[in-house]
């Protein structure tokens, strides 16, 4: 590799680590701020969407595991931001639903990170948004061990 394919690689490299600092202190900001960790916004986020829906509904939405997600909307229910109840279709099934509290916090939170994000992208021109789609995917495939699977929410931490 040359000295400009060197410095070419750093640059991305810190690009890169960019990326997840900012991703990182949209977190802490958030968690320190309202008590909540980007995976339980996002579970918010998407009962609310949704509404009713269940816990495996949700984990589909948000990417985050069924155990996980049972974790979230239980530590959620606890803090007043959702309520579970019977399904009407199905009375083996529960369904959960914000409560007052819950739209009230989604009210007052911050946009999440890839909401900013997606408005700016928004605005470039067609060619642009796809060499970046492009060279991110490229990225992406040199950087995975293995293919996984994930939501365009950009969030890190604690999955509770």
């Amino acid at each position: 590799m040359t000295a400009a394919n060197d410095d070419q690689c750093r640059n991305l490299l810190i690009s890169l680590r960019k990326i997840i600092q900012a991703i990182d202190q949209h977190s802490i900001v958030l968690k320190k701020n309202f008590g909540l960790t980007g995976p339980q916004l996002v579970t918010l986020q998407a009962v609310l969407f949704y509404a009713p829906i269940s816990v495996t509904r949700i984990s589909k939405v948000v990417s985050l595991s069924q155990a996980s997600v049972t974790d979230i909307t239980q530590r959620l229910e606890k803090k007043g931001y959702l309520s579970r109840t019977r399904s009407s279709n199905d009375k083996r099934k529960t369904d959960i639903v914000l409560t007052p509290k819950g739209i009230a916090m989604l009210d007052a939170v911050p946009p999440l990170l890839q909401e900013r994000f997606t408005q700016r992208y928004a605005k470039l021109e067609r060619w642009e948004q796809l060499m970046i789609e492009s060279a991110f995917e490229r990225v992406v495939s040199m950087m995975s061990a293995q293919d996984f699977d994930a939501a365009p929410i950009m969030i890190t931490g604690d999955e509770k």
